[in-house]
């Protein structure tokens, strides 16, 4: 066992803190992409990379990559990092924990003699949480070559995606998949509360969630209040209450089958919304999010059934916005990584995310697995979101050690 950590916690402490205080006035922790708060961000880390004795650079869809060129050339790259960039009013650790670490990791292997034959890459990957644009993981796509062109043509506020990219340092005209990558691992806080609850120190990540979004439309009769009778309504709230409910009781039937699976109605309205008046029209979202692909697809026949089923009085439209297949990790990394953590003497499990990450695009073009850590009571996405220093230092330990352990293998 490794307690004695080799990386440096206090210089992980100090750089999270230091980023942590690069956020909008009155709005911790805000650092959005595209905006001056994260260039600012940007600026600060690209001289940590720096001053790690790494070559520093941007590439064509705008990432931030430090570089140190290993002892046998041909070999390829061994990649970590995550993202910087945050939601509003709540990313302190979120993505921010993983390129620290990253950074952590390239200088604790230098100072440590370890002379990699592999190149060894840090990624800050661009705009990973949903950006102003209305899409999310813009670098990671870009990386593995699967970019949309179309997004090229998305504005906000009189700027478009293209322009916005290249104002960060990329080059869209020039994106393609990379094809150098051996391996690529990402550290993160679990943003849940199974490690805390389970009293370990890492999650070993095995699968991301495939994430499907689903919008159903009811559409009733809107009629007045007080004398349409009870009898002959086309109340389309009661149809829509009706159908929640069912879906949070079939969720957790699927979920108790034993493999990560979730669904959330996140987004839901009805009009006319006035009292006196009988709802005619309501319109809901679905988040169902599962690690097993069967699984959604009897979820997504199951909506379809109950839907049907619904009164002759009540019309509906059901429409699949998206539709993301889970992501295996890739299972000789999450061997290695298991080892690793055996040998730093941490407690660990394997686990699914239900949440999306970068190392979802990653692993279409090379190796890719995840190491959760804990944050407090499973928070994440708001101000309160916390992670201990010793655990994110534990989880550098282990990325340290597999990062070894692959460049010896």
């Amino acid at each position: 066992m490794m307690r004695n950590l080799r990386v440096d916690a206090n210089r992980i402490q100090s750089d999270l803190e230091a980023l942590a205080a690069i956020t909008d006035p009155g709005r911790p922790w805000t650092r959005r992409a595209f905006s001056p708060r994260f260039d600012e961000g940007r600026g600060w880390l690209a001289r940590r990379f720096a001053e790690a004795g790494l070559t520093v650079s941007h590439d064509a869809g705008g990432n931030l990559i430090g570089r140190r060129a290993g002892s046998a050339g041909g070999l390829g790259t061994i990649l970590l990092g995550s993202h910087s960039d945050t939601v509003p009013d709540g990313g302190r650790f979120d993505g921010v924990a993983g390129v620290v670490v990253a950074l952590e990791v390239a200088r604790t292997l230098a100072e440590r003699g370890h002379e990699l034959r592999h190149d060894l890459g840090i990624v800050d990957f661009l705009a990973e949480e949903v950006s102003v644009f209305g899409v999310s993981c813009i670098g990671s796509r870009a990386m593995a070559g699967v970019l949309p062109a179309d997004w090229m043509g998305l504005t906000h506020e009189g700027r478009t995606l293209e322009t916005a990219m290249r104002d960060v340092g990329g080059a869209p005209e020039d994106i393609a998949a990379r094809d150098d990558i051996r391996a690529f691992l990402e550290l993160h806080i679990e943003q849940g509360p199974v490690l805390e609850d389970s009293g370990c120190d890492l999650g070993i990540v095995t699968a991301i969630a495939g994430i499907t979004r689903v919008e159903i439309v009811l559409t009733g009769r809107p009629d007045h209040a007080g004398t349409t009778p009870m009898t002959g309504r086309g109340d389309a709230l009661v149809a829509a209450a009706g159908l929640v409910s069912a879906i949070e009781a079939e969720a957790r039937d699927r979920a108790a089958q034993g493999s990560h699976f979730t669904a959330t109605v996140g987004e839901f309205s009805m009009e006319p919304n006035a009292a006196n008046v009988v709802p005619g029209r309501v319109r809901m979202l679905i988040d169902a999010r599962a690690a097993d692909r069967a699984q959604m697809l009897g979820f997504l026949d199951w909506i379809d059934a109950r839907c049907a089923a619904l009164p002759e009085a009540i019309a509906v439209e059901v429409r699949r916005l998206s539709d993301n297949q889970p992501t295996p990790m890739d299972g000789a990394l999450i061997d290695r990584l298991d080892a690793a953590a055996d040998r730093c003497g941490a407690r660990h499990r394997r686990m699914v995310s239900g949440a999306g990450h970068d190392a979802a695009f990653m692993a279409r073009i090379a190796p890719a697995a995840m190491v959760f850590v804990p944050c407090l009571g499973g928070r994440s996405h708001c101000p309160e979101e916390w992670a201990e220093t010793a655990d994110i230092a534990l989880g550098a330990e282990v990325l340290a050690e597999t990062v070894i352990a692959l460049d010896q293998g």
